[in-house]
């Protein structure tokens, strides 16, 4: 399996192979009956997956929190992990990087989603959310990867890595509003905007030359990038990016992202 993207495909062959778990992180966006991918286990991002005590929201949870999560929904350190969601490419890369974070290598983003799967005619399930057994799961926060916000205000001074905003260039450039209501728009100074809209096409990921072409006009170089949004999902998007571009910077999220920014700062 690779480590980054599988297409639904794949997927639909390697489905009730051994120590597979194919995670729905999707957000239902009706009140009809949601549905999912077979054998599908519903990971909650917004809640069981965040520190909900944070005034931030989609938070990093606990290392404790997120291994006692992991292992209810029984995912064990074999196991190959595939997370999709409902919009094509969204919530799963945070969740895939989630996991990179936690020290788990063997989790692959589903390429475009629920919306690719039900296109080519394969099986859907009514969603739901069952009890497993519990799994052996262990986390490892890896260091250096979760940037807070002393971090990235000291960076504007010592410019020592890339902050990579994912956000529309509207919402970055201060003249179109942010979704969360009384959040003024605009970004971090001397960030650098690439809208995670640019890297997709038909739903799933620009393939590596088209991304790496992208890219390449940005002229990102060495330096390490820390990618930053709204909340902390999309940046995953551009993260998840440049690994199938194959950059090797070193990379990190600020996972406050502009809300937390801007509530803090005045420019």
């Amino acid at each position: 399996m690779n480590n980054f993207l599988v297409n639904v495909e794949w997927l639909n062959t390697h489905l009730k192979e051994p120590n597979m778990v194919v995670l729905d992180a999707s957000q239902p966006s009706s009140p009809s009956e949601p549905i999912s991918i077979p054998g599908a286990r519903v990971f909650d991002l917004k809640n069981t997956f965040s520190d909900t005590s944070s005034e931030y929201p989609n938070t990093f949870p606990l290392v404790e929190q997120f291994e006692r999560e992991s292992r209810r929904l029984g995912i064990n350190k074999k196991s190959k992990v595939v997370v999709y969601d409902n919009r094509g490419i969204y919530f799963s890369p945070r969740v895939w990087w989630m996991f990179k974070v936690m020290g788990h290598e063997n989790v692959a983003v589903l390429d475009g989603g629920l919306p690719e799967w039900e296109q080519q005619g394969f099986k859907t399930e009514t969603r739901k959310t069952i009890k497993y057994a519990i799994g052996d799961f262990t986390a490892s926060l890896q260091p250096n990867v979760l940037k807070n916000f002393d971090f990235v205000l000291k960076n504007i001074d010592q410019e020592e890595s890339l902050v990579v905003d994912a956000r529309s260039a509207g919402r970055f450039n201060g003249t179109a509003p942010e979704p969360r209501k009384g959040l003024r728009s605009g970004s971090i100074p001397k960030s650098m905007n690439i809208p995670y809209e640019t890297l997709l096409e038909n739903g799933k990921f620009k393939n590596k030359e088209g991304l790496l072409e992208i890219f390449g006009k940005k002229e990102l170089g060495d330096q390490p990038l820390v990618f930053s949004c709204g909340s902390g999902v999309t940046a995953c998007i551009v993260l998840l990016a440049t690994e199938l571009a194959g950059l090797n910077n070193e990379k990190g999220v600020f996972d406050g992202s502009w809300t937390e920014w801007a509530q803090r700062t005045d420019s």
